[in-house]
C-alpha cells in the first residue's frame, strides 16, 4: 500500500531573500489543547513514582574506625577531605572523591569530643577530647604528633574556630577564645557553675557565638562584650547547635525532646520554627552549604533531611545494621550527606535520593528538569503528594510514631478541657508548639 503526502517546496511560493532563509509561518491563534492538563498530570504522576522507584540514596561506607564515630568535620577549602573522630581517641582524614582514609592520628585517650579546622588558611585543625586535652595539628605532612598541646584544667566539650581567622573558640566550664599556639586564653566568659556542652561561632560575623548549657540554657555571646546578648531555657535538653551559613542570624538547635527548633537570634523569646519527625533524641545537625536544608542524627538509627523552613522531613535515610547515628555533615559540594554511628561506620549517602550520579547527557538534564518541573506543579495533587511523602521505616519507628502522635492528641484534648474549664474560648487557650517548650521569657 503506499501513502502519498501533501508537501510543498517553500521556494515555489515564497519570494527569494539574500540570505537564502526562508519564512516561517507560524498561527498564534491556534486552539489549545483540550486533554493537555490531563497529559501533565499523567506525566507527573509517573515522574513521582519513577523517582521513588529508583531512590537510593546510599553511595559508600568509609570503614576504619574500631568505636563509635562521634564527631564529624569538613575542611572549609577543600570539598573532598573530611575528618572523623571516634569514641577510641582516634581521629581520621577522609578523601571522599577516592573514598580512602589518607591519615589516623591517635588524637586522644578517651572520647574526641570535638575536632575544627582553620577557617584562615585551611592548614591547621584543632581537637579536643576526655582526657582535657587541646591539641593542634597541622595537616600537611600528616604528622603523627601534634604541633601543640595544652593541658586543660576541666574536660572540653566543644571547639569551633571564628569565621576567616585563624582563632577559635572553646567550651567546657567556660568559654574561651584562643589565638594559635598559645598556652592561655585571650579572655574567658564565666556563664555559672553548669556545663557548656557546646558552642558555635558564626560563620559570617566573628564575634558572636551560641553556645548551651547543662541546665537547659543556649546563650548568644558577643565577644566584645562581657555579658552573654540574650539567653533562654528550654523545657529539654539541647545537644547540638548549627548555624545557617546564607542566613547568620538563624541557627537550630537538636534538642533531647525528638525536635529541632530553628531560633532567630534577633527574636530569641521562642522559636520561629519547629521540625519533628524523630522518635527519639536528636543527636547532631548540620546544614547543607546552600541554607535551604540541614539534616540531623536521631539516636531511633535514622538520619532526615529537612528543608530549613519545613516542620516534617523530605527524607529518611536508614540501614538495617545502622545502630544510634551519633554525628551527621552534609558535604561541601551539597552532593552528599554523611553520617558516623555508633557501630564504627562512617555512611555517604545522596543528598537526593533519586539523583543519578556521573555525567549526564543533554536528553537526560532536559528530561530530569521536565520531570522536576512537573512534580513541582502537581505536588500538592493528592495522588502525587501521598506518593512523594511516602516512606518505608523500621517496626520500631512506625510503632513509636504511633504512639507519639497518641500522646499528643491526649494531651491536646487534656489542655482543652482546662481552657475549657477556665472560662478560655478555642483561640485563647491555643498555644504553639514553638511557645511550649519554652521556660519563661528571654533574658538579656
Amino acid at each position: 500500500m503506499k501513502i502519498k503526502v501533501i508537501s510543498r517546496n517553500p521556494n515555489t511560493y515564497q519570494r527569494e531573500t539574500t540570505d537564502k532563509r526562508n519564512k516561517i509561518v507560524r498561527n498564534f491563534n491556534t486552539p489549545a489543547d483540550p486533554f493537555r492538563s490531563q497529559v501533565e498530570y499523567t506525566r507527573a504522576l509517573n515522574a513521582t513514582k519513577l523517582e521513588r522507584v529508583f531512590a537510593k540514596p546510599f553511595v559508600a561506607s568509609l570503614d576504619g574506625h574500631v568505636d563509635g564515630v562521634q564527631v564529624l568535620a569538613k575542611h572549609p577549602n577543600r570539598p573532598s577531605t573530611v575528618f572523623s573522630g571516634a569514641r577510641d581517641g582516634q581521629v581520621k582524614i577522609w578523601n571522599l572523591a577516592s573514598r580512602e582514609c589518607q591519615a589516623t592520628l591517635d588524637a586522644h585517650r578517651g572520647l574526641v569530643n570535638d575536632i575544627s579546622i582553620d577557617n584562615n588558611n585551611g592548614e591547621n585543625f584543632v581537637t579536643v577530647g576526655q582526657d582535657n586535652q587541646l591539641k593542634y595539628w597541622k595537616i600537611e605532612g600528616q604528622q603523627k604528633t601534634p604541633a601543640h598541646s595544652i593541658a586543660m584544667d576541666g574536660i572540653v566539650y566543644g571547639v569551633s574556630h571564628l569565621s576567616f581567622s585563624s582563632d577559635f573558640v572553646t567550651c567546657g566550664e567556660d568559654i574561651s577564645v584562643w589565638k594559635p599556639y598559645r598556652e592561655t586564653p585571650l579572655r574567658s566568659y564565666n556563664l555559672g557553675t553548669d556545663t557548656i556542652h557546646t558552642c558555635r561561632a558564626n560563620p559570617v560575623e566573628e564575634n558572636v557565638i551560641v553556645g548551651a548549657r547543662s541546665d537547659r540554657s543556649i546563650y548568644v555571646l558577643d565577644t566584645r562584650q562581657d555579658v552573654p546578648l540574650k539567653k533562654v531555657t528550654m523545657k529539654m535538653r539541647p545537644n547540638k547547635i548549627s548555624w545557617n551559613p546564607m542566613e547568620a542570624y538563624n541557627f537550630t538547635v537538636a534538642s533531647e525532646d525528638y525536635s529541632l527548633y530553628t531560633f532567630d537570634m534577633r527574636y530569641m523569646e521562642h522559636p520561629v520554627q519547629s521540625h519533628q519527625g524523630f522518635t527519639s533524641a536528636v543527636l547532631d545537625v548540620d546544614y547543607s552549604p546552600t541554607g535551604q536544608e540541614f539534616v540531623a542524627a536521631g539516636y531511633d538509627r535514622s538520619i532526615r533531611l529537612f528543608k530549613a523552613r519545613d516542620m516534617t522531613s523530605r527524607d529518611v535515610y536508614y540501614t538495617k545494621r545502622m545502630a544510634s547515628v551519633l554525628s551527621v555533615l552534609w558535604s561541601a559540594d551539597s552532593k552528599f550527606v554523611l553520617s558516623g554511628s555508633n557501630e564504627m561506620n562512617i555512611r555517604v549517602w545522596k543528598a537526593n535520593a533519586a539523583e543519578k550520579l556521573g555525567p549526564l547527557t543533554k536528553r537526560e538534564k532536559q528530561a530530569f528538569a521536565y520531570n522536576e518541573k512537573l512534580r513541582d506543579t502537581y505536588k500538592n495533587h493528592p495522588e502525587v503528594r501521598r506518593i512523594a511523602k511516602h516512606r518505608n521505616v523500621p517496626r520500631h519507628i512506625f510503632t513509636a510514631a504511633k504512639e507519639h502522635k497518641l500522646i499528643r492528641d491526649a494531651r491536646g484534648r487534656r489542655d482543652f478541657r482546662r481552657a475549657k474549664a477556665a472560662g478560655l474560648d478555642e483561640e485563647e487557650s491555643y498555644l504553639p508548639q514553638t511557645q511550649k517548650i519554652m521556660v519563661g521569657d528571654a533574658e538579656m
